[in-house]
């Protein structure tokens, strides 16, 4: 999953789970020259910065392009800014290419990410995952997590540049050990898999244990897994219990499913197929095939009273979104 900055302050998390978005402001700082001449632009930006702050796009435009044209990079990006958001000018990704170019060739930090995602995605311009990596390397160099997991996700998946797993390890846990939600997924994946690093059950239990403790569904789900077979870990069927009942509370139908099953078998809880009808109800209704299949097989050991207190739990469990249904 990608994390792709589609606006310049809104973060949208791309992928087979989620979308994520959240707000960023890119923080103006007074250029001071100590012992030299002052900058053309002396005074501009932060006209420019207090005008955008009052929602006056149009002021905030001239000011920042007249610091732009004098080559300032954060009024260049900014310029870049209004033009991805239409705010004072009618939106336009090929001309805030252009100014983010200006910045980006000073090393501006922020144009360069905003280039890459730009290409990644294909904004208004034609999609070049070869161009997006090229600007993701500067900033993944300096540090920035999510330039980072993108630019391992390239390499993870070869596109716009030579499939490569181990340098997809590299950079996928650079971003990791910054926390990074997506980056512990997928560098758990890649030591369950033996991709570009040696299968590791123990340390893609490790790396799913850090995703799944920010919320990730999925990585709580694999952890109910490997926690139920023993996989990196000790047998703990409980455990396993454990896992899939946060994921399950997230809507994620195939912890659903292996949920029902433990309250089926009375593995790491105590039989109760009315909680086995409960869970499989959910994510049958939420269209898993095997829930649906399981839901079947339950009913038939049960009695109509059974059935009609596991609806009237599902019905309760539903209207409190899923949590405390347990």
């Amino acid at each position: 999953m990608r994390q792709i900055l589609v606006h310049p302050r809104k973060l949208l998390e791309l992928g087979d789970m989620t979308t994520v978005r959240a707000t960023i402001r890119v923080l103006v700082a007074a250029l001071i020259a100590v012992g030299g001449s002052v900058p053309a632009w002396s005074g501009e930006v932060e006209e420019a910065h207090a005008a955008l702050m009052r929602n006056d796009h149009a002021a905030a435009l001239k000011k920042y392009k007249s610091a732009a044209t004098k080559g300032n990079a954060q009024a260049q990006h900014e310029v870049g800014n209004l033009y991805v958001e239409g705010l004072a000018v009618t939106q336009d990704y090929v001309e805030a290419v252009r100014w983010y170019r200006m910045a980006a060739a000073q090393g501006f930090a922020p144009a360069q990410l905003q280039l890459a995602y730009i290409h990644d995605l294909g904004l208004g311009v034609a999609q070049d995952q070869a161009e997006a990596a090229k600007w993701y390397l500067p900033v993944a160099t300096q540090g920035d997590p999510t330039a980072q997991f993108n630019l391992g996700l390239l390499y993870d998946m070869g596109q716009g540049v030579a499939q490569d797993p181990a340098e997809a390890v590299k950079w996928y846990g650079l971003a990791a050990a910054q926390g990074n939600a997506r980056a512990q997924f997928n560098l758990a994946l890649l030591h369950a898999k033996g991709r570009g690093v040696a299968q590791d059950d123990a340390a893609a239990v490790h790396w799913y244990q850090l995703a799944a403790g920010q919320g990730d569904a999925v990585a709580q789900l694999n952890l109910g897994v490997m926690h139920g077979n023993g996989q990196g870990v000790a047998q703990d069927y409980a455990e396993a219990v454990k896992w899939y009942r946060l994921a399950a509370a997230q809507g994620n139908d195939v912890a659903q499913a292996h949920l029902g099953s433990r309250y089926g078998n009375g593995q790491g809880v105590a039989r109760d197929y009315a909680r086995a009808h409960l869970w499989f109800s959910l994510g049958a209704e939420a269209g898993n095939a095997d829930a649906a299949q399981r839901l079947s097989l339950v009913a038939k050991l049960m009695s109509p009273a059974q059935i009609a207190d596991a609806r009237r739990l599902a019905i309760e469990c539903q209207a409190r979104k899923l949590k405390g249904c347990d």
